[in-house]
């Protein structure tokens, strides 16, 4: 019988945030270009994990077709992109982390994996696993990447205190703990772009190389950020919690919106006190993202275009979102499947 193969520790949650006294905010109302007037996503087609596996965080479409996502016991699944709703997966590889964001590399076509626990990641087509930029200093918590035409690697280092199971707490604390990094392939080092940003999370490159926009979580903002000098500037205040990013190719970009903004969250902002309270209660007693399905298309100056809803939340949780050719596939941090809606 085969032994079971270790996993990577998984690091251990400071008990206690740290929050400051912010001023309260007020979410905005779905209206105008995010009005819930396209409900498509109620009506996904879904695609299970096998039993048990939960947690396809990000989705990808490769050269050959290949619908890969992953699970949070750290392996990578694929499904044919044309295959029928139900299909199950076929096994790709394993992290022996957990995987959430997953890019291509254009240079060689192998797949660029932001593991939680283990860093930055290359996997081949043959499903051979390398360490690029481990966890630990500089990286903490990679999230979501993008990858240039000469191979860097761009990605999101969200939290430099809190592992990923423990993002309540990371939003709770609203400290700027969270990064963009650059891995160099051909030196194999790691530099920081810009630090003290608020739970980085999704990103991708600008179609002229020039900057990169990155979705901040926890201030629910879409930001632009200059290359190289990583200059800072905000394109949009979003109703929602922003996720993955995923570039179109032709300078839009979708993005994953897991949550509508909660005003209970932004109500507790004066109140660091009660925030550190409430990050003590047990997870099923703290705000928790509402039931509902979103994700918008956005310019490269953060102008909504078009957005599409699931008012019920049959599916879920949205944290993935890719284009390929007229559907869109969608993953879910909590969900035990991925899904796919067409957009014509």
């Amino acid at each position: 019988m085969a032994l079971p193969r270790p996993r990577t520790p998984r690091p251990r949650a400071p008990r206690l945030i740290r929050p400051v006294r912010e001023p309260a905010t007020v979410p905005p109302p779905l209206d105008g270009p995010w009005a819930p007037a396209d409900r498509r996503l109620d009506a996904a087609e879904t695609f299970p994990l096998p039993a048990g596996a939960r947690g396809p965080e990000d989705v990808l479409v490769d050269p050959d077709g290949r619908v890969i996502s992953g699970d949070e016991d750290g392996r990578l699944w694929w499904w044919p992109a044309d295959a029928e709703p139900g299909t199950r997966p076929r096994l790709l590889a394993e992290t022996d982390g957990r995987p959430l964001g997953i890019e291509l590399d254009p240079t060689d076509g192998s797949l660029v994996i932001c593991d939680a626990y283990r860093g930055l990641l290359r996997v081949t087509p043959d499903g051979a696993v390398r360490r690029l930029s481990g966890a630990g200093s500089p990286v903490h918590l990679a999230d979501n990447a993008t990858v240039a035409p000469d191979g860097t690697i761009y990605f999101t280092d969200s939290s430099d205190r809190f592992p990923v199971e423990h993002w309540r707490r990371d939003l709770l604390e609203h400290r700027p703990n969270g990064k963009v990094l650059a891995y160099q392939p051909g030196s194999g080092r790691t530099e920081v772009v810009v630090a003290g940003l608020y739970f980085p999370n999704g990103i991708a490159l600008a179609p002229d190389g020039a900057a990169l926009l990155v979705a901040e979580t926890a201030t629910h903002r879409l930001l632009r950020v200059g290359l190289p000098d990583g200059a800072v500037t905000v394109l949009a205040d979003l109703p929602a919690y922003p996720d993955n990013l995923a570039a179109v190719g032709d300078g839009t970009y979708w993005i994953a919106l897991p949550s509508p903004r909660r005003p209970i969250v932004e109500r507790l902002l004066p109140h660091p006190r009660v925030r550190q309270l409430v990050a003590l209660l047990p997870t099923a007693a703290q705000p928790r993202p509402a039931r509902y399905g979103l994700v918008a298309l956005v310019d490269g100056d953060g102008r909504v275009l078009r957005s599409l809803h699931g008012p019920t939340g049959r599916y879920p949780m949205i944290t993935g979102v890719r284009q390929h050719h007229d559907q869109l596939w969608l993953g879910s941090l909590t969900g035990s499947a991925i899904a796919r809606v067409p957009l014509d």
